[in-house]
């Protein structure tokens, strides 16, 4: 099954048209920023509103890259994801004080500061305006990419490889330690682990991560403006999380459906795609409670 889903993915520049593949394009950088807060959603237990803070950051340390005259995709990249882990781990002190609702506002709250800062310092980040950057190239001496097939495949590759190398962070011991803090962090810490420093390791790999797809924003559009850091992005990551039922193939199948029907039903919706998100995002949310009704209520019937 993810053969096929490889296969399809190469397979749509060369199937569909120009807007099509943009669209993909989002969906890959959206597909990473959900894999990020799946990582602290469904496996630490710590719901994130904030994952766009450090996807900022890296997308913000790309484009100053390229401003500098580095378009080198895959050195961008590199360089993004430890700007990520660093912006996560100066934050993780404060954040990771907070557990449930207060670690989901606390995470909204630095999101929102780093979109103002980025609003404010427009020396550095143009402000409002935004930054353009030149498209990226996939090593030194390669003509830039231009095209947005080119680009696709390029966002597509990467993709793939942090993927798998998410692939084998799950099976690693911090994960496994991340899942138990979730069950019973109370019991976890009583049989002598370090809680909080697993789950300091764990939120700064998310922030490595949060932070590449940053990169891969900036390499997608070629722009960037404080509007890409926005709660709407942390808010969409979530909802593709929450999708997923904590794995993180579903989380990216999550981020899939979450563009297409932002960016393809909008018009046969009537503009209405963001409350039919909005609708999702509710019943996802209360899918416990209305599962559980319902069970209640077939063995009424079934009486």
């Amino acid at each position: 099954m993810v053969t096929a889903g490889v296969l399809a993915a190469v397979a749509v520049p060369f199937l569909a048209d120009a807007y099509t593949v943009s669209i993909a394009s989002t969906g890959i950088v959206l597909a990473v920023l959900a894999m990020s807060t799946q990582l602290l959603t469904g496996v630490a237990g710590l719901p994130s509103l904030g994952q766009a803070a450090y996807l900022g950051v890296g997308a913000y340390t790309a484009a100053l890259l390229t401003g500098a005259g580095i378009t080198n995709g895959p050195l961008q990249l590199v360089t993004a994801a430890a700007a990520g882990a660093a912006a996560a781990a100066v934050t993780a002190p404060l954040l990771l004080r907070t557990r449930g609702v207060l670690f989901l506002m606390a995470s909204f709250a630095v999101a929102e500061l780093t979109r103002t800062i980025a609003t404010q310092w427009a020396t550095v980040t143009g402000g409002d305006d935004g930054l353009h950057t030149p498209p990226v190239t996939v090593w030194p001496g390669a003509p830039p990419l231009h095209g947005d097939g080119y680009t696709y495949l390029y966002l597509l590759g990467c993709f793939l490889i942090l993927a798998a190398a998410v692939g084998l962070l799950l099976r690693s011991r911090l994960v496994l330690t991340l899942r138990a803090a979730a069950d019973h962090e109370t019991r976890l810490a009583a049989l002598g682990h370090h809680v909080q420093r697993h789950l300091l390791g764990g939120f700064v790999v998310a922030g490595a991560l949060a932070g590449a797809g940053g990169a891969l924003l900036v390499a997608a559009h070629g722009y960037l403006s404080p509007g890409d850091l926005g709660l709407d992005m942390s808010a969409m990551a979530l909802l593709a999380a929450a999708i997923g039922l904590g794995t993180m193939r579903g989380a990216v199948a999550g981020a899939a459906l979450v563009v297409a029907v932002r960016d393809l039903l909008g018009t046969p919706t009537g503009g209405h795609a963001t409350a039919l998100l909005g609708l999702a995002f509710l019943l996802v949310a209360y899918q416990p409670a209305i599962t559980a009704r319902l069970t209640i209520w077939k063995r009424s019937r079934r009486s």
